[in-house]
């Protein structure tokens, strides 16, 4: 499956940006969908992830009550909306698709990428 996100951009700290995952070559409904970030000079970072009915959804323990990820499995596309932005969550933000929704949380197992996303919070 090919993944294509978007949406980042530059946000003032406290506001909200919505990244979406477009998915092509194969039907998404297929795959557990998730989203990790990566800061400069660290390691790809779990951020949340979904399961292929979207009926389950875990996240990162820093990102609880502020993002929530969705799909829309007709339209081939997983969201992330995040909202409350910190400094801190800067990052390049890269979509990811795979078989075993157990195993989204562990970016060495990930089957699929996007291209990242570059999502920027000012203080």
């Amino acid at each position: 499956v090919q993944l294509q996100a978007s949406g980042g951009g530059l946000v003032q700290g406290g506001g909200s940006l919505t990244l979406s995952c477009a998915a092509s070559g194969r039907t998404l409904s297929r795959y557990a969908m998730g989203w990790f970030r990566q800061a400069p000079g660290k390691e790809r970072d779990f951020v949340a992830a979904i399961s292929w009915s979207g009926d389950s959804t875990y996240y990162t323990n820093s990102v609880k009550g502020r993002f929530t990820i969705s799909r829309d499995n007709a339209k081939n596309t997983v969201y992330l909306q995040m909202n409350s932005l910190k400094p801190e969550d800067t990052a390049v933000y890269y979509c990811a698709a795979d078989l075993s929704y157990e195993n989204m949380w562990n970016a060495n197992w990930i089957g699929s990428w996007g291209q990242g996303t570059q999502v920027t919070v000012s203080s």
